[in-house]
């Protein structure tokens, strides 16, 4: 997220920086077009060969590790957005999030793998966009301690974030430490 709550990371939407107003009309389109570039991603991780990838010098990436925390980011703040315009209280997190790496996640990414991540995803991309699309109202009320609906989707939008740790793949590279 930005200090600056008039402006939304540039980093989250490959845009520069725009004021909220000129962003977007529903700002959970944004996570929608985060889904599709994960998935543009994903369509490469057939060509992934086992080994693993490594970032920031200590976090270990594979497909399904990536497609893991793209899909808890996307439930998870969806469950936060479902309470917030219940008027309840979001559920606290206990994913254990990217510092792990579980036995599934060394498991081989194959053609299911992403036919399921696509359904998956453009599923859930689309539950945003339409749940937004019923509140226009409360996409900039304040919520503290949390964000604003528009604060979520934003976060929400660096998804792509994960899909960059493993990045694009070719058959016949090797992973590498990135």
């Amino acid at each position: 997220m930005t200090d600056n709550p008039t402006l939304i990371n540039a980093e989250a939407t490959d845009n520069a920086a725009l004021p909220i107003s000129e962003a977007t009309d529903n700002p959970a389109l944004l996570v929608a077009e985060a889904v599709d570039r994960c998935l543009t991603l994903a369509e490469t991780w057939l060509a992934w060969d086992g080994t693993p990838i490594v970032t920031d010098g200590a976090n270990l990436w594979t497909p399904a590790k990536a497609v893991r925390r793209v899909q808890d980011h996307l439930i998870d703040h969806l469950a936060e957005v479902e309470a917030l315009l219940a008027g309840a209280t979001p559920l606290e997190s206990h994913w254990h999030g990217r510092m792990v790496t579980l036995d599934a996640d060394w498991a081989r990414f194959t053609e299911l793998d992403l036919a399921e991540a696509r359904s998956r995803w453009t599923r859930l991309g689309q539950a945003y966009v339409n749940r937004y699309a019923t509140a226009p109202d409360a996409w900039d009320l304040p919520r503290s301690p949390n964000w604003t609906l528009r604060e979520i989707a934003e976060h929400v939008a660096g998804i792509t974030w994960y899909a960059e740790q493993v990045g694009a793949l070719r058959f016949g590279d090797s992973a590498r430490i990135r």
